[in-house]
């Protein structure tokens, strides 16, 4: 059965930094891989010697990290189910899930060809010199082809635990590390594929409305 939740465990303890956002992306065709992309918080400082004395002279982001999942899945909603399972137990306030049509398509506009890539962390190009993202996702190029042509889902969520949102969030489900004991009680909701559509997921309750 298909679980990120321990992956970005595993990332978050080796990278030591605190994350902004997780996203995960699928094509809707069974057993196809998965791309769950980690959004850091933090910077890199440049200097113009190797020296610890050295001054930085710039500073740029850490670059997003891009992890393939290989395991195998039968339905859509065992993709929702992981998603809302990793989401909840980081604490996360809510899921939004979003419904993509291909972007090869008569009418189709640039943008959706940008934010295709982008769902899937295919950037052609860095920023300033800089990588944007650092992939492990052997499959990257196909997957992008074919979400292309066939459609695609992602998902997105901000951690509270391993994350920057502790410091403002409200949320009377949350343990004191900003964690969730899972499995997530919410229930996956079937995508329709009529047309692009987003999905968000509430999962947290404001600690005000408990009070």
């Amino acid at each position: 059965m298909l679980s990120v939740a321990p992956l970005i465990e595993a990332q978050c303890g080796a990278m030591k930094l605190p994350l902004v956002a997780v996203t995960i992306a699928a094509v809707p065709c069974r057993d196809t891989p998965v791309i769950l992309t980690l959004h850091w918080h933090g910077f890199v400082r440049e200097r113009l010697a190797d020296l610890p004395e050295a001054n930085p002279v710039a500073f740029r982001s850490v670059p997003s990290s891009a992890v393939q999942l290989n395991e195998r899945w039968d339905d859509l909603a065992d993709l929702d189910r992981a998603a809302l399972d990793a989401a909840w137990t980081f604490g996360a306030w809510d899921v939004a899930r979003s419904e993509r049509r291909g972007c090869v398509r008569p009418g189709a506009l640039a943008r959706e060809f940008h934010e295709c890539r982008q769902a899937f962390s295919a950037f052609p190009y860095g920023v300033d010199g800089s990588e944007v993202v650092i992939a492990d996702a052997p499959d990257q190029d196909e997957l992008l082809a074919l979400a292309q042509v066939r459609g695609y889902l992602m998902w997105l969520f901000r951690p509270v635990s391993n994350g920057i949102w502790k410091e403002v969030a409200a949320d009377a489900t949350l343990n004191a590390d900003g964690t969730r004991v899972p499995p997530c009680p919410v229930a996956p909701v079937v995508p329709k594929w009529e047309r692009d559509v987003k999905t968000v997921y509430r999962l947290g309750t404001s600690g005000a409305l408990l009070a």
